[in-house]
């Protein structure tokens, strides 16, 4: 039977360094309005209540931002997606900063503990810091460090208080005890804006990045059909795409953490389609449309939008 659809929205930018990510889900649902979509009236929804009050908390660690809170909001966005799933949704999330994608993940292998599960993660950067490496202390970039439980001390340059550990460690377990994939589990699209410490995790844990320009010169559908092989042995399938995987000259700076040389818009849906083909996809999320810093009107969300359309449409098919 096919799962009907659920719209998680998660409107929080607590983990990011720029404030306005938690305007991106209305940002894209104007977008709908405006193309007289009716798509939002389409699926059920939920809202996931947020913290985004704390950013106007006194106290901060400057290697980990509002990781108390952080975890509160990654816990409630990991127990939406593993009751969703458990109810035979198929949940698309729309996040505000990329830190969510910890709780997305933790909640899908909370509904599928007995089951191997990959990760494609369509993103300009690596997102692999933990407090010890990070340089900003921006927790949205350090979810697939939480993922695989590591650490990364081999790289660390910052001292990490004791309450800031205990919150990590919180962090790296939610949903369930431990890690929630491999490394050989992950595989990037479009990675492209990296620090040392990510460039060395990468390369340790031999994670598979498949580079704009390759895509491009061995041709995207190639690219896709050799990830599905590498990840055959996976079950279950999430994807997460976040808006700087695309590239901000060609289309928009309405993101916190814009790079060049990116996709386009109609790359970012052949390589979602494509993975959606292979029947394991099990949850979808789109994160850091941030509309304050879109110098092209709404630009960023009506894309988002445009991707968002037409790879629902694809989940919608009928199963052959």
């Amino acid at each position: 039977m096919q799962k009907a659809i659920k719209i998680i929205k998660n409107r929080s930018d607590i983990g990011a360094g720029t404030r306005g990510s938690d305007m991106g889900i209305d940002a894209i649902e104007i977008a709908a309005i405006n193309k007289n979509s009716d798509y939002f009236n389409l699926y059920e929804f939920e809202d996931v209540k947020t913290h985004n009050e704390s950013i106007y908390d006194k106290y901060r660690s400057s290697v980990a931002k509002r990781i108390e809170h952080v975890v509160e909001q990654c816990t409630r966005v990991s127990n939406s997606v593993t009751k969703n799933l458990n109810n035979n949704y198929f949940p698309i999330v729309l996040s505000g900063d990329h830190s969510s994608a910890l709780g997305t993940i933790s909640g899908v292998k909370a509904a599928y503990q007995e089951q191997t599960l990959g990760v494609i993660w369509i993103d300009a950067h690596a997102d692999l810091h933990s407090p010890y490496t990070t340089p900003s202390g921006n927790i949205h970039g350090m979810p697939l460090a939480a993922v695989l439980g590591d650490d990364n001390l081999d790289s660390q340059v910052n001292p990490v208080a004791t309450d800031t550990q205990e919150h990590w460690i919180e962090m790296k377990n939610i949903g369930i005890q431990g890690p929630k994939i491999i490394a050989e589990n992950l595989i990037y699209f479009g990675v492209r804006d990296t620090e040392e410490a990510e460039d060395k995790q990468i390369e340790k844990l031999n994670i598979r990045n498949y580079k704009v320009e390759e895509t491009r010169y061995r041709g995207l559908e190639n690219c896709v059909s050799e990830a599905l092989i590498k990840l055959s042995h996976c079950d279950v399938l999430y994807i997460s795409f976040d808006v700087d995987a695309m590239d901000c000259d060609l289309i928009s700076f309405g993101t916190g953490t814009p790079v060049s040389r990116g996709f386009d818009q109609y790359e970012i849906i052949a390589i979602v389609n494509q993975i959606i083909q292979s029947k394991k996809v099990v949850c979808i999320e789109f994160v850091e449309v941030n509309p304050l810093l879109d110098t092209k009107g709404n630009k960023m969300a009506e894309t988002a939008f445009q991707v968002l359309e037409a790879i629902t449409a694809t989940l919608v098919l009928p199963i052959e």
